[in-house]
């Protein structure tokens, strides 16, 4: 028994212990193989990702596009809140509106006759020439005459000078010289005295003589009713041609004066500046029978309200039809004391006025030397 014992010095109860051990092992390589499956999971999970991650990332710009959506919509918002800025620019209705703070309406002008139609070009002369005609329904020639004699060679005496003055001084030059042979007959510098306050006298003094000369020796004394023969007399062009013709004979015309050429221009009714062609380029706007109204409308409106250097934009009545409307004064109340002859409270240009001036307001010139 004690041999035995000495073979097998290990007690019988360390045996199951051995066991355990075993056990263990066996219990540890259960867990490797959860733990293999685990890293196969694991690297499953990670290679998902990877597929996936492409169309993950898709979604991403779309989400930053939004932001970038928003900002354009920011931007067409803030134009959207800048466009009723502009607005005021457009020239009042009847310029009964002040327009302040707002810069020349140049840059908010209507269309230029380039970019509008013949059609609307002509729709557009004609509604501000009848605007014109409420607005002086009065208009005449305002140079002083009795018959054509008279108004041919005061209309030559207007040159370079207004026709206030010639109205001023041609009393005592046709009291003198009633006619044709008195006026053609006279002493040169008789005539230049008289004539010197309309400035050239000399220039006009050769002119007014030579003219009464052409009329005695070529037209019996009386002054032609016909275009080609009226420039034919000294001192006479188109422009003095159609003054007479239209007013003294009742034929249509055109007047281009310095008014006329302004005024047209800045309307946009013809780019020409040839007086010749802008007559021609206006006239095919309007009736033939419409031109020598036409012509006073305009030249009263230049006189009176659309000066040279500071138009009075802001008591116009055509302002919505103009596309220089800001070229002057825009408020109404600095407007009106631009305002020249009977709108300004001022006396007109002659001294015998007809009498439907008379009866509107209007206030005949003072005599040469008056005031």
């Amino acid at each position: 028994m004690k041999k035995n014992a000495d073979k097998d010095p290990v007690p019988a109860d360390a045996r199951p212990a051995s066991a355990k051990k075993a056990a263990p092992a066996k219990k540890k390589a259960a867990p490797a193989k959860t733990s293999a499956a685990a890293r196969t999971t694991a690297s499953a999970k990670e290679a998902a990702p990877a597929e996936t991650s492409p169309s993950a990332k898709k979604p991403a710009p779309a989400k930053k596009a939004a932001p970038a959506k928003k900002g354009s919509a920011a931007k067409s918002a803030s134009v959207r809140r800048q466009a009723p800025a502009r607005k005021p620019a457009v020239a009042p209705k009847k310029a009964a509106a002040a327009v302040k703070g707002v810069a020349p309406a140049k840059t908010v002008a209507p269309k230029s006759p380039r970019a509008e139609s013949r059609t609307a070009l002509v729709r557009r002369a004609r509604r501000i020439d009848r605007e014109l005609a409420e607005v002086y329904p009065y208009a005449h020639p305002e140079l002083d005459f009795e018959n054509p004699f008279q108004l041919v060679v005061a209309t030559v005496l207007s040159a370079q000078t207004t026709d206030l003055r010639v109205n001023q001084t041609t009393p005592a030059l046709f009291a003198k010289y009633p006619t044709p042979e008195d006026l053609a007959a006279a002493n040169p510098e008789e005539v230049e005295e008289i004539l010197r306050p309309t400035g050239f006298f000399r220039a006009k003094t050769k002119s007014v003589i030579g003219l009464s000369k052409a009329l005695v020796e070529d037209f019996g004394g009386e002054v032609p009713g016909r275009l080609a023969d009226l420039v034919k007399l000294p001192g006479v062009g188109r422009k003095t041609a159609f003054v007479v013709l239209g007013n003294a004979f009742g034929r249509p015309g055109i007047t281009v004066d310095t008014h006329f050429q302004r005024l047209v221009r800045r309307w946009q009714w013809t780019d020409e500046t040839d007086p010749d062609k802008i007559e021609a380029a206006v006239g095919a706007l309007f009736p033939k029978s419409d031109w020598t109204d036409l012509s006073h409308h305009v030249i009263w409106h230049g006189r009176r309200i659309c000066h040279a250097r500071k138009p009075a934009c802001g008591a116009c009545p055509i302002a919505p039809l103009c596309p220089a409307y800001g070229e002057g004064e825009t408020d109404p109340e600095k407007a009106r004391k631009l305002l020249k002859y009977e709108k300004g409270g001022f006396p007109g240009q002659r001294l015998n006025p007809p009498q439907a001036y008379l009866d509107a307001g209007g206030t005949p010139a003072p005599p040469l030397g008056a005031g």
